[in-house]
């Protein structure tokens, strides 16, 4: 069934009630009910290449903003395409406790940037955040990625031609003189996770495991403190016997 805008002004989705989408505001998996579509009369009288509709969050009852690109116009309805874009994407999450301050400043804007659904910008910052991890790791961390994102490759089953638009914006040295690859939301949506897998593996594991054999050896040094007092005790009231 298509999606489409019919003459009385009401919006059909394919997917019908069921239609639902990760909110922007309260970041909830939700039911979306359209609250405003644009006119019929309106549309076919302008004709434009795309338009947008506002749609109610069940969840928080947020306003949430999606463009559909138009794919025909007849006599009894206005179909829209599939393809749709979020206008404001939710915010992405991330653990920024172990990052060094300046790669945390680089991917905080890189993810600033994704939401706004402002890819390439996303993918620059991207490039940017890498170079840094890149410079921090040395040489070996370098390789030792590059095999991270072949791994990740293969366990994700990533599409040739996509795995080829993240690894030119990690790795490419001639992106600097020859310009970055412009990127798709898919290549987006995947280089994001090939990001948040590096800087995991590279940081947040790393730092996560030094805190927890801190603590591991904290815990055994206070441990063997009480039991060195436990077995003084004795000794002390006998003498002062």
């Amino acid at each position: 069934m298509p999606i489409f805008v019919d003459r009385d002004g009401e919006f059909h989705h394919d997917h019908g009630q069921h239609f639902a989408l990760t909110c922007a505001c309260c970041g909830v998996f939700s039911h979306m009910t359209p609250i405003a579509v644009p006119n019929y009369g309106e549309l076919m009288r302008h004709k434009p290449p795309e338009t947008g509709l506002v749609f109610r969050c069940d969840n928080c009852n947020a306003p949430v903003f999606l463009r559909f690109p138009v794919k025909a116009y007849t006599e009894e309805q206005v179909e829209l395409s599939s393809n749709f874009s979020e206008v404001e994407r939710p915010k992405e999450s991330f653990d920024f406790t172990y990052l060094p301050e300046e790669l945390e400043l680089l991917f905080r804007e890189a993810l600033e940037c994704y939401s706004m659904n402002a890819l390439n910008a996303f993918a620059s910052m991207c490039r940017r955040a890498i170079q840094f991890v890149f410079k921090d790791l040395g040489e070996t961390g370098k390789i030792r990625i590059f095999e991270q994102c072949n791994e990740i490759r293969t366990l994700a089953e990533v599409e040739g031609t996509t795995f080829n638009t993240v690894r030119r914006v990690l790795f490419d040295t001639d992106a600097a003189r020859e310009g970055m690859p412009l990127v798709s939301a898919i290549d987006a949506g995947v280089l994001m996770e090939f990001m948040r897998d590096i800087l995991y593996e590279s940081y947040v594991r790393k730092g996560r495991l030094q805190q927890a054999m801190m603590m591991r050896r904290y815990v055994a040094e206070q441990s063997d403190e009480a039991g060195d007092d436990r077995s003084e005790t004795p000794r002390r009231n006998g003498s002062s016997g």
